[in-house]
């Protein structure tokens, strides 16, 4: 078999230049990184979006309302096409920041992301985000 993974190497040279697109409110600037074909799924979209187009609208809503988080990159552990990506975030809720850590699946075809599976236990950013409601 021909494996076709990412060594640590490659994937912390990866995490740095996409990871930061996760910040600032750029969310064309992040489907950037996806293929026109791309799946991505998420705690949130656990069905998952398909298409660079839906990507884009899905990242459009989800950037403008944490244009502030910072993910940063762990470690990894190489899989077929890609990476096991380990993160951590830091997530800006109201008036306190949630500190999240977490695992997603990235694997790359051409130098960009078809296939992105993250997971990560929310419950704490849940309820940080219902507070914020509250004390409105």
């Amino acid at each position: 078999m021909d494996f076709q993974g990412y060594d640590a190497e490659h994937a912390r040279a990866f995490a740095a230049i996409w990871l930061p697109a996760w910040s600032g409110n750029r969310p064309q600037h992040l489907a950037s990184f996806y293929t026109e074909d791309a799946y991505y799924a998420d705690p949130a979209v656990p069905t998952g979006v398909r298409g660079r187009q839906a990507l884009l609208a899905y990242f459009t809503k989800l950037l403008s309302r944490n244009p502030n988080w910072v993910w940063t990159h762990r470690g990894s552990t190489p899989m077929q096409d890609g990476f096991l990506n380990r993160w951590h975030a830091s997530i800006p809720a109201g008036s306190i920041t949630i500190e999240v850590e977490g695992v997603c699946t990235v694997q790359i075809r051409d130098g960009r992301i078809y296939s992105n599976e993250v997971f990560f236990d929310r419950s704490e950013l849940l309820q940080a985000i219902a507070a914020t409601k509250r004390s409105r």
